[in-house]
């Protein structure tokens, strides 16, 4: 018998063949699903179901697949972790006119976190994921790397988990394809999972209305923000706007102004309750500077070094420059202007599959700007 796991199952398809693979590779399986928050009070619903990741359908899913194969399942509520670190960030991220990562912040304090404190308490020797992703030991490191499947790959997510989580986690699907997986799914007698849609909303907004639930958890935001500046580069007012955390850099839709040219939303200043519009072009940004870092592949990256930086999910990506600051914070040049570089979202950097590390980002700043910003601190 291979070491004891605990595997995290949320009754997708995905995290329980990862979980049936383990078993049937040898590993003792623990399942265990994680309550994050409180659906019956604030979950829209359709058809009479409630939806999203962790509901008690997925639950019961998830214990189905255990009790089919004969190993140990449990629920462990999380909703208080969850909501100080998770939803309070989110919420926090956007009331500074911010666009925030919810799946990052979850997987680097939560998820991990809490999984290898039961982890421990259970005596398992790792944890697993059903993450498209990949994890190996090379130099006396642990390094992440991305999934086979590359439209499928969750490497950018994955970023902020330090080197002692990464030593104790396995990505048994990190070597497989999505259509190879429902397959299995099948093949494995798991029909309630095996064509479940996956999941793209975030977890705990279903709807995938972020404003309604802005507008429900902060008590008259909606009335406190309504009616602020639309303006120009330049200052010109252009029209009023429904409040600046309901904007994110790069938004088109919903602006209800007419300036003869496509406008997008440029810049956010909470301060005076002011969003910026213009046209694409001013959207383009080519140096970047990124926060709370963590490195994986290296220990540090002080100096400058060529790597592949995607700022969102689903960017591809581009080539760029990269060096860490004395200050440890990331300074990332693009070797051409990327489009709407979002403060608040992930910067994370990958050599080939591998991921270097990563960082929120913090600002947008010309070139030579930051160049001397950088020169004077090392001075």
């Amino acid at each position: 018998m291979k070491p004891r796991v605990l595997v995290a199952m949320s009754g997708g398809v995905d995290s329980s063949v990862a979980a049936v693979l383990l078993h049937k590779e040898g590993y003792e399986v623990i399942g265990l699903t994680m309550k994050t928050w409180d659906y019956a009070h604030s979950a829209p619903r359709r058809a009479g179901k409630e939806v999203g990741c962790c509901t008690l359908e997925s639950m019961n899913d998830a214990r189905q697949v255990a009790l089919r194969y004969g190993f140990a399942h449990f629920v462990v509520d999380i909703r208080k972790e969850f909501g100080d670190w998770v939803i309070e960030r989110f919420t926090d991220e956007y009331l500074a006119g911010r666009t925030p990562n919810p799946c990052v912040l979850c997987n680097t304090h939560i998820k991990w976190d809490a999984l290898l404190r039961r982890a421990d308490d259970l005596g398992c020797a790792f944890m697993a994921t059903g993450h498209y992703a990949r994890v190996r030991q090379e130099n006396g490191r642990w390094v992440l790397s991305s999934g086979r499947d590359l439209n499928k790959d969750q490497s950018y997510a994955l970023w902020g988990l330090p080197q002692a989580h990464l030593a104790r986690t396995l990505f048994p699907l990190g070597h497989y394809e999505k259509p190879a997986i429902r397959q299995m799914a099948h093949q494995y007698g798991l029909e309630a999972v095996a064509a479940k849609p996956d999941s793209y909303e975030i977890c705990f907004i279903p709807d995938n209305d972020y404003r309604r639930f802005l507008s429900d958890r902060v008590e008259g935001l909606s009335a406190q923000v309504a009616g602020g500046p639309m303006v120009l580069s330049d200052g010109t007012e252009v029209g009023r706007h429904e409040g600046y955390p309901f904007y994110t850099i790069g938004q088109r839709r919903g602006l209800r102004i007419a300036l003869g040219y496509p406008a997008y939303v440029t810049a956010i200043d909470p301060g005076t309750n002011t969003i910026t519009v213009g046209p694409r072009s001013d959207l383009m940004q080519q140096t970047l500077m990124a926060r709370e870092i963590n490195l994986i592949k290296y220990p540090d990256l002080c100096e400058e070094r060529p790597a592949f930086g995607k700022i969102r999910y689903k960017d591809p990506g581009a080539p760029c420059l990269v060096r860490q600051t004395p200050d440890d914070e990331l300074v990332v040049d693009f070797t051409r202007p990327r489009s709407a570089i979002t403060p608040g979202q992930s910067m994370v950097l990958y050599e080939g599959a591998d991921v270097l590390g990563g960082g929120w980002i913090h600002s947008v700043a010309e070139r030579s700007d930051v160049h001397a910003t950088a020169s004077t601190a090392t001075a």
